[in-house]
């Protein structure tokens, strides 16, 4: 049988595990903006959808952190992402907002002279997935998605991993 110490200090092991997994929860320096949940709230339409919305911010951690949370307007399919730069790391301006088809025919990175900056402009389609900013042709497209395969669940974040690995090492240690 674990004797009085013995417990105490496994249970002072498990709280403390799980006041720094907490405490992390509340960083805001390291929001992770991949882990958007889709909103549990009735949708305007079928096949509603969001997406990072900013006018001219100065990054794009700026523009996502402050990013207004609302439904794009049924003739909308695409979320659009206009940067603007002048070289790697040194944004502009970042735009994101909801777009159609033919907004998004302008796909791609332009170099402006006289100006000294280059625009990279993409497109993707779902639920606010322009997440990162376009910097270069590889990534400054326009990206539609597949037809649904299936149903499968998302893998759970990783701070969702952490808890349940920390509670499972405590539990044994209990």
């Amino acid at each position: 049988m674990m004797g009085f110490p013995t417990a105490m200090h496994h249970v002072v092991v498990l709280q403390a595990l799980l006041l720094i997994t907490m405490c992390d929860w509340g960083n805001a320096n390291h929001i992770n903006f991949y882990n958007i949940i889709p909103p549990v709230d009735a949708t305007p339409f079928p096949k509603s959808f969001k997406c990072f919305t900013c006018e001219h911010a100065s990054d794009n951690y700026s523009c996502n952190r402050w990013a207004e949370d609302k439904w794009c307007p049924q003739n909308t399919s695409f979320c659009m992402t206009v940067h603007r730069f002048t070289g790697p790391g040194n944004s502009i301006s970042v735009t994101k907002r909801c777009a159609v088809t033919e907004d998004c025919h302008a796909a791609g990175c332009r170099h402006h002279r006289d100006s000294g900056y280059t625009e990279c402009v993409s497109c993707c389609e779902g639920m606010a997935c322009n997440v990162e900013v376009p910097t270069n042709h590889s990534n400054a497209v326009f990206a539609m998605r597949r037809a649904p395969s299936g149903s499968a669940s998302p893998l759970p974040s990783r701070r969702v991993s952490f808890l349940l690995v920390s509670l499972s090492m405590a539990l044994v240690l209990l």
